[in-house]
């Protein structure tokens, strides 16, 4: 098995941690304890729901609470998972070969499918395309910071494992986003009037910290003042108004 493509799975339980009060309570005290470790992202590090969270997602899925934790990101109070993570499932679910990707068309019609050989009917298996019409017509080019301008191939394969994902594997995506979808479709909340107004100081700084690489150098400067004026305040309560 290679690290690279395939992730490990352990075996799925029906024990929600929602299912009975005794179950919960043992729930909350694994749950103390886990995010109290530096390996947890900030995202739930001593944050009892949030891990708790994560480990009911990791009972659907089957896989450790510690790798849930190390994909599945928060942006603005939404969970997304990387596309990496997706792509690693989706090898590793034993009901495909691994996932491959292909490109074709020309101009507005170039773009990536990606596909995979059922291992039951042995059928190929072809998700739908990505092309660079959708991505324009979507915005996700135009945006600020848009990674489609600077590594355009991976963001195909991406967007293309993601689509093929919801599609034939809805139960391992659960319905969410991916972490590079979330930063596409709300690549403006930073800007007046777009939402902004309704971040906590907590979720701004774990959004700072998470997409520091997408932001602009103005909305950076931006975040990191009135992170410092809440610090100095010391409250991190209040709703920002930009």
């Amino acid at each position: 098995m290679s690290d690279s493509t395939e992730i490990s799975t352990v075996s799925k339980s029906n024990a929600s941690a929602f299912s009975d009060i005794d179950t919960f309570k043992n729930a909350q005290r694994m749950a103390g304890a886990l995010c109290q470790s530096s390996l947890v992202p900030n995202a739930y590090q001593n944050n009892v729901p949030n891990t708790m969270g994560a480990m009911e997602m990791a009972v659907r899925i089957g896989i450790s609470p510690l790798m849930v934790m190390q994909n599945l990101d928060i942006i603005q109070g939404k969970p997304s998972w990387r596309s990496s993570f997706i792509i690693s499932a989706l090898n590793s679910c034993g009901r495909f070969k691994p996932l491959r990707f292909e490109k074709s068309g020309e101009g507005d019609e170039y773009g990536y499918n990606a596909y995979a050989y059922d291992l039951e009917t042995k059928e190929k298996v072809v998700g739908p395309k990505v092309t660079w019409k959708m991505v324009k017509a979507e915005g996700w080019l135009s945006k600020k910071g848009s990674k489609w301008v600077t590594m355009p191939e991976l963001m195909f394969q991406y967007r293309a494992a993601s689509f093929f994902g919801r599609l034939f594997a809805p139960d391992i995506l659960t319905g969410m986003q991916t972490a590079e979808e979330v930063v596409d479709v709300n690549s403006n909340k930073l800007d007046k009037g777009t939402g902004a107004s309704d971040l906590l100081h907590s979720e701004l700084k774990s959004f700072y910290e998470e997409n520091d690489f997408d932001l602009s150098e103005e909305d950076r400067i931006l975040l990191e003042k009135l992170m410092k004026e809440d610090d100095e305040q010391g409250d991190n309560t209040q709703k920002y108004e930009m």
